[in-house]
């Protein structure tokens, strides 16, 4: 699709009418846009249409429609993060994601739904309508990248950026049953995660295919220089890898959680027949596929601490805290509460179990997990009233998640099987330091293994 937009082939006027024909005829019953800009939309393909240049002069996103998660504040939109406390904020100025996109040449249709300051690993507030899930409307799209995944599952979206500071990529991306990479700490230039708390927070891609993600990230990585000393290593364009046969890879594989020692972890047995025949495809393509011993200690407490404080960062006096989310409100006011010295032993305790877990890994090019615990929840599942059960039954949806983001490492989510209602069931491969390129290759030949998906029934 970009190669026929940049060569004049496609045009984006009628690809942004279409998409957001789509939207108008479909999102009612997914919820994954919070804000459809289409005269802006419309507007900014026409200027693409007649601005002259020639293909070759055109950049990588020209002319492709793509949503910005509702944490990504755009010039004149509405930017809510997902909360009742910032119903009424129209940004003056764009971040530098959205404006980097447009410098790209995408052409944004508006903003995708998130979760309240994109916290949980589910997208629904009561502040807006759910996002759902197109395999199953009766249950939710994940989060917090909810909206962006919900968005391309229903083809509503040809591609998304999402950010991943905890799982917001992989956890929707496997509830939806679509592809959702979380790069390495340091690969991506804007949401590098060097400049986040504890470096957990990333910009990546959410696609259908593994190819356009690799598509995706590899535009991401080039929207701007990057601004640290230090980047990612082995920072390879990813979708040739995905285009060609992989080498022979050391795949382990684990069904452990470092949430177990605290939380009472039940892997469906859906899940786990997911990573059987994922390590059985992966072996017939003559990988090498053992089980990985792995016994991660003192994880859940460190992981507690960092994610309260980074919930006591958000700009919200007293009263605007009677304003939001239960869960919002008491990650906050426990974030508040929190001494220096204990949050300085939770990121010491972080860069511990980062090197621990590198190391843990190092034989291997790649590790092989469940993508989630469960199936997907129901809307409405999640409760909204106890802030402490609501933490849990995040923990138990997607133990699998937090912890790559953590260790600062690449993982990459595609479905494998599908269940007995159709629903696909994926599985996670986590990756060395910036070794995106061996997650993309085994992850394109699972899903060449695995054959095409049909539409969702919201399609």
């Amino acid at each position: 699709m970009s190669t026929a937009l940049r060569d004049g082939d496609l045009d984006p006027r009628e690809l942004t009418a279409h998409y957001l024909d789509r939207i108008a005829a479909i999102d009612g019953h997914v919820g994954a846009f919070v804000e459809v800009t289409a005269d802006a939309a419309r507007a900014r393909a026409a200027r693409l249409a007649a601005d002259g240049t020639t293909p070759a002069a055109r950049p990588s996103l020209w002319g492709l429609p793509l949503g910005d998660k509702d944490l990504v504040a755009r010039a004149g939109v509405p930017t809510r993060y997902g909360s009742r406390a910032r119903r009424d904020f129209v940004p003056q100025r764009s971040d530098e994601l959205a404006a980097a996109l447009d410098d790209a040449g995408a052409v944004s249709l508006g903003k995708t739904a998130t979760p309240e300051f994109g916290l949980t690993g589910y997208t629904e507030t009561s502040f807006t309508p759910p996002t759902r899930d197109p395999w199953d409307p009766r249950c939710g799209a994940g989060g917090s990248s909810g909206g962006a995944a919900a968005a391309v599952a229903a083809g509503l979206l040809p591609v998304a950026p999402g950010s991943d500071g905890g799982g917001s990529i992989r956890i929707p991306a496997a509830t939806v049953g679509i592809v959702g990479l979380k790069p390495s700490r340091g690969r991506m230039p804007i949401g590098s995660g060097i400049d986040s708390l504890a470096g957990l927070a990333v910009t990546g891609p959410l696609a259908r295919t593994v190819a356009d993600a690799a598509f995706l990230a590899d535009a991401l990585r080039m929207l701007r220089p990057h601004p640290f000393a230090l980047a990612a290593p082995h920072a390879v364009d990813l979708l040739p890898v995905a285009l060609a046969p992989a080498p022979g890879l050391r795949v382990g594989v684990t069904t452990t959680s470092p949430w177990a020692e605290d939380e009472h972890i039940v892997l469906d047995p859906q899940a786990r027949r997911a990573v059987v025949v994922a390590a059985e495809m992966l072996a017939a393509r003559r990988h090498g596929v053992d089980d990985l011993a792995w016994e991660p200690r003192g994880y859940a407490a460190m992981f507690r601490t960092i994610w309260r404080a980074s919930a006591a960062r958000l700009p919200l006096g007293e009263a605007e805290l009677d304003l939001v989310e239960p869960i919002t409100a008491w990650l906050v006011r426990e974030g508040r509460a929190l001494s220096a010295t204990r949050l300085l032993d939770a990121l010491a305790a972080a860069a511990a179990f980062e090197r621990e877990t590198i190391a843990a890994f190092a034989h291997v090019d790649a590790v092989l997990t469940p993508a989630l615990a469960q199936t997907p929840r129901p809307v409405g599942w999640f409760d909204g009233v106890d802030a402490e059960r609501n933490f849990a039954q995040q923990v138990q949806y997607a133990p699998y998640s937090s912890f790559v983001n953590v260790a600062g490492l690449p993982a990459i989510v595609v479905p494998v099987t599908r269940d007995d209602t159709g629903h696909p069931v994926s599985v996670q491969l986590i990756g060395r330091p910036g070794g995106e390129a061996a997650l993309v290759a085994l992850a394109a030949e699972l899903e060449d293994a695995r054959g095409p998906l049909p539409h969702p029934p919201l399609w």
